[in-house]
């Protein structure tokens, strides 16, 4: 009877400690992720996910960081997700705006006093930002404010912020979009994308394209009926008006369906223009986008036209459908301005 007990004590000893070298292993870690990880208590809570595991407060997937970005001089790696952005191209900021996110450093494409940051286009953006620092303006970087806002990354182009590339990648990791290969003006839709993937917000930016391709479509049936009558835009500057070719606003022409004048579709970009020039083209409706719609204190070109019989001879003139609107905004570059200017063409038009 002694020898058959100290055999069944043998045999479980043998069982616990196989049980025991079965737990060591599974405690190193998986094959696939190689993580080590202390085996928690029963009464201690699981472990919390890392930051940049956290899902977005708007839904967005789980984003994954570190991240490799590709750009026009290389890849540069994002050890975790950008909570603030430095933007050194001015053209980047409205298609930053919409984005989640609590701080940013703006470049401005004119000076603060006359940008359109304060429009109430923008305004619902740029208030949900906790802090929007300026850290340039008519389009040139102040590197001392960049370098006080203390970016996670910034966002550059290849093109515009050749220059100073040395001292952006001083003073964070920095995206540079190629702007050789990417036409912002004609479809910004490609930056915006790339954007998204430098914040880890990729659901984001394709919602926004979704969302203005619907207000595109919605309009262009709205209008399908007024294809008989040209519409001609154009940038009204202080000494300057630019007639807006056919190929400059592809997001109001094809997307919308209007018909340019023979004129405006030959022209290869933006053309300055005279009255003169004007009243040879003469479209059925002329939309003016100023740049001083929000200061008019500010010189405008047509201020001296309109006060010519030139100009009330024109056919626009004379039916009252000449429609002022911002052109800083509308004609400028992102879903925020333009889907502005195009609910101002359907109103206008309809």
């Amino acid at each position: 009877m002694k020898k058959n007990g100290m055999g069944i004590v043998l045999i479980v000893l043998i069982l616990l400690l196989a049980a025991c070298g079965s737990n060591s292993d599974n405690s190193s870690g998986s094959p696939e992720t190689g993580a080590s990880a202390a085996q928690p208590s029963e009464s201690a809570p699981s472990a919390q996910p890392s930051e940049s595991a956290l899902p977005e407060q708007s839904g967005e997937a789980t984003a994954s960081f570190p991240r490799d970005i590709d750009g026009a001089f290389g890849k540069v790696t994002l050890e975790k997700k950008p909570l603030k952005v430095g933007l050194a191209n001015w053209m980047l900021l409205e298609l930053l705006l919409p984005f989640d996110l609590s701080e940013a450093g703006i470049t401005l494409p004119f000076s603060a006093a006359n940008s359109s940051l304060e429009s109430d286009i923008y305004k619902e953006y740029a208030d949900k930002f906790d802090d929007l620092k300026i850290v340039g303006e008519n389009t040139q970087v102040n590197l001392e404010a960049m370098l006080a806002f203390q970016p996670d990354v910034i966002i550059a182009g290849s093109v515009s912020n050749k220059e100073i590339r040395q001292q952006l990648e001083q003073i964070a990791p920095t995206a540079w979009y190629d702007e050789e290969k990417i036409n912002v003006r004609n479809d910004w839709t490609e930056l915006l994308t790339y954007m998204g993937g430098v914040l880890g917000q990729e659901e984001r930016a394709q919602q926004l394209i979704n969302d203005f391709r619907t207000k595109q479509s919605e309009g262009k049936e709205k209008l399908a009926g007024r294809s008989d009558e040209t519409v001609m835009l154009v940038q009204v500057r202080e000494n300057a008006v630019y007639a807006m070719s056919y190929g400059s606003i592809p997001q109001y022409y094809d997307g919308l369906g209007l018909t340019p004048p023979d004129a405006v579709k030959e022209m290869g970009g933006p053309t300055q223009i005279s009255l003169e020039g004007l009243t040879v083209i003469n479209p059925d409706h002329l939309f003016l986008g100023y740049f001083n719609l929000t200061d008019t204190s500010l010189a405008a070109l047509t201020d001296e036209w309109q006060d010519s019989e030139v100009w009330k001879g024109l056919k626009a003139v004379k039916n009252n459908q000449v429609y002022p609107f911002n052109g800083e905004l509308a004609l400028g570059i992102g879903p925020i301005g333009q889907a502005y200017g195009i609910d101002t063409v359907i109103k206008a038009l309809e």
